[in-house]
């Protein structure tokens, strides 16, 4: 794939969190960009899992590792000795949060400090993607998207989480990477990411396919919430660009955060997404079940890409009907046709590939 100007080639790539949905998918696609894709987890996050379902242990060095020891970080990065590292590993459940803050805490930010530190000590890594989440920004309930210089903050331990590993990320750049011989770092801010291999507990999709491939009712806890839903490639395309551009030494991208999300229109219920996603399976039934005991789920928070736009190059490729479309179809693949996954799946990379070379985007 002849794409972000093949700074990938050859290149030594660690991936924390390779084992999870859009680590999995990550990891692959840099494979497929000719990387040496080394891969840092502590777990399998489902069962089945993505990681496994494309059979990426034959294509990359599996680590199994826990982002909170920093002794294991350490060791993985004297041993491997990266050139670019793309950080992923997280508690990535908002309702889990709840149930274990701490772990969301020590996972969340203590090991985004420890990673931070290990590309600080680093002679070989040139760039680095720290990956927060949407949820980093004080949700105060504006119809508008938010941008990167919006208030950080969090009403539940998820979310005040992710704006803790972004104030880290700030600070270690500004004392010591900023005017100094060391990496290039930046981080990126995305959410309500929806793709094929996703089969993580309490999230829409992964509802949908469980429910659907057992020939049982969906459950939809609120039908009528809005999110802005993305493919996965989406913000993967923005990821390895930003690591492309930090490569390049670009302008006013060191040291910056970055929003990537969907077109500004792919705003939709998620009964709309659940009907379409039933439409293009063939078949299913939702309904309605409201827990009275349920914690508190956040209101829209949609995002401003603008700065993507201005600095990168940047655009969303999908409309909503493709997104879902391209998510359907993995999940058809896979439960019904029984294919080789890993090519189904390079496939629809390259379909994604072949979209936004039709759009003109920067890094293809």
């Amino acid at each position: 794939m002849s794409t972000f100007h093949n700074i990938y080639q050859n290149k030594r790539v660690l991936v924390t969190g390779h084992s999870g949905f859009k680590g999995s998918w990550m990891a692959l696609w840099l494979t497929q960009l000719g990387a040496d894709v080394f891969g840092f987890s502590k777990y399998r996050p489902s069962e089945p899992c993505n990681f496994d379902v494309l059979e990426l242990g034959d294509l990359m060095e599996d680590v199994e590792g826990d982002v909170r020891n920093f002794d294991q970080v350490q060791d993985m990065f004297n041993r491997v000795q990266p050139d670019i590292v793309f950080h992923l590993a997280a508690q990535p459940i908002v309702r889990d949060s709840y149930e274990d803050p701490k772990l969301t805490f020590d996972t969340n930010l203590g090991g985004t400090v420890n990673v931070l530190e290990c590309i600080r000590a680093s002679t070989t890594v040139q760039a680095a993607v720290m990956i927060t989440s949407d949820k980093c920004y004080e949700n105060v309930g504006w119809d508008q998207g938010y941008k990167e210089e919006d208030r950080l903050g969090g009403a539940d331990p998820y979310s005040a989480s992710k704006a803790c590993a972004e104030i880290a990320f700030s600070a270690y750049y500004r004392s010591f990477f900023k005017d100094k011989n060391l990496a290039s770092i930046a981080a990126t801010r995305a959410g309500n990411v929806i793709g094929g291999g996703d089969w993580a507990r309490d999230r829409i999709v992964p509802d949908c396919v469980r429910a659907l491939s057992q020939g049982r009712n969906i459950v939809l806890r609120k039908p009528e919430a809005t999110r802005p839903w993305q493919h996965v490639l989406e913000p993967l395309s923005g990821y390895l660009w930003l690591g492309a551009s930090l490569l390049r030494g670009s302008k006013g991208v060191a040291g910056e955060s970055f929003n990537f999300g969907p077109k500004e229109n792919v705003i939709q219920s998620v009964q709309e997404l659940v009907e379409l996603f039933i439409n293009k399976w063939g078949k299913g039934i939702w309904q309605h079940e409201p827990h009275e005991g349920d914690k508190k789920e956040a209101n829209l928070l949609q995002l401003s890409c603008e700065k993507a736009k201005q600095r990168l190059g940047w655009e969303p490729v999908l409309t909503f009907e493709e997104t879902v479309a391209m998510t359907a179809e993995w999940y058809e693949h896979y439960y019904k046709q029984n294919l080789n996954m890993r090519d189904y799946t390079i496939s629809q990379i390259n379909e994604y590939v072949q979209l936004a070379k039709r759009d003109k985007g920067a890094w293809v």
